[in-house]
């Protein structure tokens, strides 16, 4: 009996240095990638507002391709002219704004006085002309969807990116997919001067997207609730520069 409790002694010392060393190991592990995480991260935001800009390695009619890892800081360089922060209708240039947690911003700003700080970011396309993305953060029918608006001075959209956390694939996953988001360029937050959001909308009578004042894109099938979650999120969000782009004009 007592060699058998000693051995269970044993056993248990041993269990307990084994998940002390492999705790240990892990937490290297985690500490040694999370440069790689941050520069990772970097380089999706850069690819996002470049795609958005129309800065991009898409070759054939459906693809969705960003600019390398390899050469994004450089080509973000080279296309992003002035990054802001605008901030209770105050604007300062800020060289990291693309890093801002727009996430983190609602939250706090939905707590007290606290005002929300709004990335800009000043681009020019490769035909010379000057646009302004800003990004954008909502919900579609399961989980946050998100991405980058390009817009003009009037308002009208030059490209878009989106992006989501969970929705369906064939459904509401679509909202990233080519078809999809080329359909809002040229599409206008103005109506005769006054805001108005874009609607994702059944049975339009534009299925090619060709009318381009209505402040209307033809819905993805089957996902009525995703594309509701987007046209809010879009007009929540363009919304809360408005104050800017009439500095603009």
């Amino acid at each position: 009996m007592a060699l058998d409790t000693e051995k269970n002694s044993y056993t248990v010392i041993f269990s307990i240095i084994m998940v002390v060393v492999v705790g240990a190991i892990l937490a290297g592990l985690a500490s040694g990638l999370k440069p790689m995480v941050k520069a990772n991260e970097r380089f999706e935001k850069q690819q996002n507002i470049l795609y958005a800009l129309g800065v991009n390695n898409n070759e054939g009619a459906n693809d969705v391709q960003f600019i390398s890892t390899d050469n994004v800081e450089e080509e973000f360089k080279k296309y992003i002219k002035k990054q802001y922060v605008f901030q209770d209708g105050e604007l300062k240039e800020n060289d990291e704004a693309y890093l801002i947690d727009i996430k983190k911003e609602e939250t706090k700003a939905k707590k007290g006085d606290y005002k929300r700080r709004l990335p800009i970011f000043v681009g020019e396309k490769k035909d010379g002309q000057e646009v302004y993305i800003v990004p954008v953060r909502g919900k579609g029918l399961w989980d946050a969807i998100w991405g980058f608006v390009a817009l003009d001075k009037s308002l009208t959209i030059q490209g878009v990116y989106f992006d989501h956390k969970g929705e369906t694939p064939g459904l509401g996953a679509e909202i990233k997919q080519r078809y999809f988001m080329d359909d809002f360029t040229g599409e206008k937050f103005l109506d005769g001067g006054v805001f108005k959001g874009i609607s994702v909308a059944k049975g339009n009578n534009d299925p090619k997207n060709l009318i381009k004042d209505d402040q209307e894109i033809d819905a993805l099938a089957g996902a009525t609730i995703t594309g509701d979650g987007l046209a809010v999120m879009l007009s929540k969000d363009i919304k809360m520069y408005m104050p800017y782009f009439k500095t603009l004009n």
